[in-house]
C-alpha cells in the first residue's frame, strides 16, 4: 500500500499528478490551516510566451489563525471564474487539444461554490478525469479522524490507511521524523522530481506551469509525459 499526502491546490503542477499517479492512495489535506502565499489558490498558465498567475480571492481578512482550508469563503460577487476562464481560452485557443478540454472547464468555471473546499475539489475532479488517473483512490483527511501535526499527522493517516510505503514530497527531509516511520515498518520515499520537457508554444520552454499546460499541448498523452523518466523516488530504509 503507496500513500502520499498533499494538500489542496489550485491547477496544480505536474509534479502533484505524478506523485497521485504513483500512489494507491492519496489523501487530500483539507483539514489542515490554510497559508497564506501559498499555492492553495493560485497557479501560473502561459499567455504570449509569459507566465501568468491566476489567483482565486479568498475572504481571510482578520481570519488568520482560524482557517482550516476547506472552510475558506471564496470573495463573492468577483467576477474571477470569468476572468480565469477568459485568460485560458485566451492562452490555449491556438492549442492542439482545446476542444477537449474547454467544454469540461466551462462547468468548471460555471459553478458557484463559495467554499474553496469544494472549488479544489471540483479542480481535483476535473484533472484526474482530464489526466485518465483510474487507479488511485482519493480520500480525503476531513473525513478521517486522524490528529496530530506535521511528522505525527503524516504518520497517522499512514497508520490509519495501512501505509506499507509514504511518498513525501522532497521538503518531508525537513520535518519528518524518520525513526518513528521505520518504527511503524512504513518505509519513506522522498519524490525528487524531474520536471520533462514537451512541446509547448514559445521560443524557449517554461517548467512549473498548471498541469493545464500540459493538457492542452499534449492531451492524451500527458499522463505518459508526465511520469516518464520520473521514477527519481529516493529511499529511506
Amino acid at each position: 500500500m503507496i500513500v502520499s499526502i498533499n494538500q489542496p491546490a489550485y491547477l496544480p503542477w505536474l509534479g502533484y499528478f505524478d506523485r497521485i499517479y504513483k500512489s494507491d492512495i492519496h489523501v487530500v489535506l483539507d483539514h489542515v490551516q490554510f497559508e497564506k502565499n501559498s499555492m492553495v489558490n493560485r497557479n501560473k498558465i502561459l499567455s504570449n510566451g509569459q507566465e501568468v498567475m491566476l489567483t482565486i480571492p479568498l475572504q481571510t481578512k482578520g481570519k488568520f489563525g482560524d482557517l482550516v482550508i476547506k472552510d475558506v469563503d471564496v470573495v463573492q460577487n468577483h467576477p474571477w471564474r470569468k476572468k480565469h476562464f477568459r485568460s485560458i481560452t485566451q492562452s490555449y485557443s491556438k492549442s492542439t487539444y482545446k476542444a477537449d478540454i474547454f467544454s469540461e472547464l466551462q462547468r468548471f468555471y460555471e459553478s458557484d461554490d463559495c467554499s474553496l473546499g469544494r472549488v479544489l475539489k471540483a479542480n481535483m475532479e476535473f484533472f484526474i478525469r482530464a489526466l485518465r488517473i483510474d487507479d488511485t483512490k482519493i480520500v480525503y483527511s476531513s473525513a478521517m479522524n486522524v490528529l496530530g501535526t506535521k511528522s505525527e499527522l503524516v504518520l497517522n493517516i499512514c497508520k490509519a490507511l495501512g501505509a506499507r510505503q509514504y511518498i513525501s514530497g522532497p521538503f518531508g527531509r525537513e520535518y519528518l521524523d524518520e525513526k518513528s516511520f521505520a518504527d511503524n515498518a512504513i518505509e519513506i520515499i522522498y519524490h525528487d522530481y524531474q520536471h520533462p520537457e514537451y512541446s509547448q508554444k514559445g521560443k524557449k520552454f517554461i517548467p512549473y506551469l498548471s498541469t493545464l499546460d500540459l493538457l492542452f499541448n499534449e492531451g492524451e498523452h500527458a499522463l505518459k509525459i508526465l511520469s516518464h523518466d520520473n521514477r527519481r523516488l529516493n529511499h529511506v530504509s
